[in-house]
């Protein structure tokens, strides 16, 4: 007897719902097929619809809209596990592209026991979920963590052991990796593939980077124009070959005055935790772009914080002469976006930015937003896109400083090349830049200079060609 797909579609469309309808489909007659056991990658460029696909197949969080055609999971119909939680959750896991979009406790142990308490499982049930996924996972040494003091790695193993814990036969993962450094992204993909060999989980995997995944990948599936097909992991190989840089820019020798400058900076979340940031002395001058690099919860997102004066140093003295024209883009897009339309999102600062919607539309433009899109709710939209129109609503008001905080996290190439032209322009402009990234493509093509971040500190501060030839981790 044959077994059913772990996930299938057939004629599979949906096009999420707008104020004024009309909206264009984002999946149009989409079939596929992902066996038992597989370790699938999803690719596709930014706004395909990769995400979508993989919430319409976990009803708890599938997108509104209109839906046509036929999706199934173990050969049962999606609708069908939307009226059983219980049978929902130990057929399919999701694990987000940000674990902040995940947690909702306030320790590793509360936050793995939550979803089963959901479920009204006993506690010796319980307790021998929790404890077996974390000794698989390795997750005992920090078990009675809190949350907020994990590094990047941790939470996203977090993330996934509070979806293992209800023992699904099927995982969908969109863009795990992209906010992790390389040594933490290795380890979780470690993780994954014991996940799916040794407990016999299929995995669905949407990326925009597949290369760090072939070595584990045994299929791919290519989601364009709205349609799915087969792709041969050998292509997928020689498209990662041939990545296409962007154009060098003249690297700048000498930066202007100070436009920040943070003097034996302290700082901590709270009185009784560890210090984020110890001593920490920086200095950056107007018209540069300075990267700041190291591992997940090494204190690059704290830092860009307490530049844009969201937060506070305990101790130390910051000097933020631009205060008055800055903009600070944070690792989650969308605490930006809070309008209902992505025209109102981008429209939002034009009083006080002296731009109209002409602007809008040349910027749409030439980021690459789709004008298709105007009339969608920025929650709607890809994480990629997300990233876009919050990155397009900064550059709008022309800030002279710009803190970004992982501006390329889930952007395809065509977006990450016009993200960097776009970046390239602000900084021919005059725009000062300070720059948290894990993607070092990004480093070499953008900045003029490269900081380390480590125990709190930062290291000299180095021209970038100098940092990548004295480094063996950052190639």
């Amino acid at each position: 007897m044959t077994m059913p797909a772990a996930l299938q579609a057939q004629d599979l469309s949906f096009a999420y719902a707008t104020p004024g309808g009309g909206a264009a489909p984002v999946l149009d007659a989409v079939s596929l097929e992902v066996p038992q056991g597989a370790f699938a990658l999803l690719v596709g460029g930014t706004g395909s619809g990769k995400t979508t696909l993989l919430r319409l197949a976990k009803p708890e969080v599938s997108p509104v809209g209109d839906r046509g055609g036929d999706l199934c999971v173990f050969g049962e119909p999606v609708e069908e596990l939307a009226a059983d939680p219980l049978c929902s959750a130990s057929r399919v896991g999701f694990v987000f592209q940000s674990p902040q979009s995940q947690i909702v406790c306030d320790s590793v142990w509360r936050e793995m026991a939550f979803g089963l308490e959901n479920l009204g499982l006993g506690q010796v049930e319980m307790r021998r979920r929790v404890a077996e996924t974390c000794y698989f996972l390795g997750m005992e040494p920090w078990f009675r963590s809190r949350t907020t003091e994990l590094s990047g790695g941790q939470a996203q193993i977090l993330s996934l052991a509070s979806v293992l814990v209800m023992r699904p036969r099927l995982l969908l993962l969109d863009e795990p990796t992209s906010m992790l450094d390389p040594v933490a992204e290795k380890g979780f993909l470690a993780l994954l593939r014991r996940v799916n060999q040794e407990l016999g989980v299929t995995v669905l995997l949407a990326t925009h980077r597949p290369g760090p995944l072939l070595d584990f990948a045994d299929m791919a599936l290519e989601l364009k124009d709205g349609r799915v097909h087969e792709l041969a992991l050998g292509e997928l190989r020689s498209r990662e070959g041939l990545r296409v840089q962007a154009s060098m820019p003249a690297r700048r020798e000498e930066a202007g005055k100070a436009a920040l400058e943070l003097s034996d900076v302290w700082f901590r979340r709270t009185r009784d935790s560890e210090w984020v940031l110890r001593g920490l002395d920086l200095s950056l001058g107007e018209g540069e772009c300075r990267a700041v690099v190291g591992g997940n919860g090494c204190g690059k997102s704290t830092l860009l914080a307490l530049a844009a004066g969201v937060l506070r140093p305990q101790r130390g003295r910051l000097r933020r002469p631009l205060a008055g024209s800055q903009a600070l883009l944070p690792q989650d897009p969308k605490v930006l976006l809070s309008a209902q339309s992505v025209s109102e999102e981008l429209m939002e600062w034009s009083a006080a930015g002296s731009y109209g919607w002409g602007d809008v539309q040349n910027i749409m433009n030439e980021l690459g937003i789709c004008q298709g899109l105007a009339k969608l709710h920025p929650y709607d939209l890809s994480g990629g896109q997300q990233q876009l129109v919050a990155l397009a609503k900064l550059l709008l008001a022309r800030p002279r400083l710009l803190l970004l905080d992982e501006p390329s996290k889930g952007l395809d190439q065509g977006a990450w090349h016009a993200m960097v032209r776009m970046l390239l322009s602000a900084r021919e402009e005059g725009a000062t830049i300070l720059l948290a990234t894990h993607d070092m493509d990004l480093v070499r093509v953008l900045a003029d200079s490269v900081t380390l971040l480590f125990d709190g500190q930062a290291g000299p501060s180095e021209r970038t060609g100098d940092f990548f030839e004295g480094s063996w981790l950052w190639r």
